[in-house]
């Protein structure tokens, strides 16, 4: 698996290519926005590890332009900003992961093996509830006739819930199902990745019972 790092801290860099390497990883190395993007359009990568601040052109313009020109690839932010405005700014702009530093190499590279066999998908079934339909293979989620590709696991927490319309869900429970999935869960991603979600596809998507959790319409 080839990955393309950009950090522009010469020993993070370092670090994270030698720890990926031992770890099987191929990994090629940008140290500013403007070189990751030639190296990009240059080479073939089967994932992006990009830090937010770097020199010429941020991280976050580096991700917006990448998802503009309809580039799938999947990026996994690397940076020390740990608000969560800033974690839901990157995941808006089309991250599908956000590790905050400083992280354990070998957490590193779990992730980046769970995002490799996600992409690939597991030919399962698409999921149809009513306006709402899921597309396992690609990520694609179906609206009211507005169609978005979501990070892996905005679409894991989405998929538990349609898997039971109508039945709403605890943060537990959905956390529970995100490590399963073997996502990396912080105590607010639930919240989060559900705001997320509902600013993509429209705020009646996932209704909030109140003292319970999360839940999907019951399906017509």
């Amino acid at each position: 698996m080839r990955v393309l790092l950009v950090e522009d801290d010469l020993m993070i860099s370092d670090a994270v290519r030698q720890g990926l390497r031992r770890h099987g990883f191929a990994v090629d190395w940008a140290g500013s926005g403007t070189s990751a993007e030639s190296a990009l359009a240059s080479g073939s990568y089967d994932l992006l590890l990009l830090d937010l601040g770097l020199p010429r052109k941020s991280g976050m313009d580096v991700l917006r332009d990448l998802r503009a020109s309809d580039n799938g690839i999947p990026v996994l932010i690397l940076t020390a900003r740990d608000g969560i405005a800033d974690r839901i700014c990157g995941l808006d702009a089309g991250a599908d992961d956000y590790l905050i530093k400083p992280f354990d190499l070998g957490e590193l590279a779990a992730r980046i093996r769970a995002l490799a066999r996600r992409r690939g998908g597991q030919g399962t079934p698409i999921l149809t509830c009513g306006e709402l339909t899921l597309n396992p293979a690609n990520r694609e989620v179906t609206y009211q006739g507005k169609v978005e590709r979501l990070p892996s696991i905005e679409f894991a927490l989405l998929r538990a819930l349609i898997e039971q319309p109508g039945r709403p869900l605890s943060v537990q429970q959905l956390e529970q199902r995100l490590y399963r999935a073997e996502h990396h869960v912080e105590s607010n991603t639930v919240e989060v990745r559900v705001h997320h979600i509902r600013r993509k596809l429209g705020p009646e998507m996932i209704a909030n019972v109140r003292g319970v959790g999360y839940m999907v319409p019951k399906c017509p």
